[in-house]
């Protein structure tokens, strides 16, 4: 069987929110030929990167080489990566990578989606979105990406919101901006936005390196609202349409 080949042409146009039954993604041993080609310039990178941000970790994280999106479905091949190699792919967006990463929708009993402000040390500075995190090695299970598992331990990891306690909508629905493509599952609590905005802040308080500041309950579209990164937006849009 031949490597797998993207097939971009035929994706919805950049924002557009699809429902998808099934993300495939499945991880190459080999090293992935972006960071082959792009070592040395990502080092040189990563030195102004932890200049600016000593906090930053070059850990290790799926960057993916190919993504079709196809009979309701997303199928990929991934590589693991530095994570500076990451941060210099996002910088120049090159033809051959994607990033695919995966999020959770969690919406309270009164119709707020609860998002994160990320804290200042991270590689996303006060930027508000849902919490989540890139594929890393601990989600390969069987050569495979384990979506629901990332969506999980990094919800819990950032907020101490369990994912398992919450009603999850079947599928996912996907959109994508710039070659990063977001994953994303619908998931309802029975409590308030008050009270899950309560227990983000206590796990936050009780973790000595919290990678967000706090919890924020939004009740509608506004993009103005919060400091949101762009993709952020048209999610906005359809939840709250």
């Amino acid at each position: 069987m031949g490597a797998l080949e993207s097939n971009r042409a035929a994706w919805p146009a950049e924002g557009v929110i699809i429902p998808i039954d099934d993300v495939d993604i499945r991880v190459n041993g080999a090293a992935h030929p972006f960071h082959l080609g792009e070592v040395e310039r990502a080092q040189e990178n990563w030195h102004r990167e932890i200049a600016a941000n000593p906090h930053l970790f070059d850990g290790r994280m799926v960057l993916q080489r190919a993504l079709r999106i196809e009979d309701g479905r997303i199928r990929g091949e991934g590589h693991v990566v530095p994570y500076s190699t990451f941060l210099w792919w996002r910088k120049t967006r090159a033809e051959g990578a994607f990033h695919l990463f995966a999020m959770p929708a969690i919406l309270s009993s009164d119709g707020a989606l609860i998002l994160v402000r990320m804290g200042s040390h991270t590689a996303n500075p006060a930027r508000v979105y849902s919490p989540s995190g890139s594929l890393e090695p601990e989600d390969i299970v069987d050569g495979c990406c384990d979506i629901a598992g990332n969506i999980r331990r990094e919800a819990l990891e950032e907020t101490g919101i369990d994912l398992a306690l919450a009603t999850a909508e079947p599928g996912y629905h996907l959109l994508h901006m710039d070659r990063a493509v977001t994953v994303l599952r619908v998931y309802r609590y029975p409590e308030t936005a008050a009270a899950l905005v309560a227990r983000v802040a206590a796990h936050v308080a009780g973790d000595p390196e919290p990678e967000i500041d706090e919890a924020i309950a939004v009740f509608g579209p506004d993009p103005d609202a919060n400091n949101y990164p762009p993709f952020i937006l048209p999610i906005l849009k359809w939840l709250f349409r």
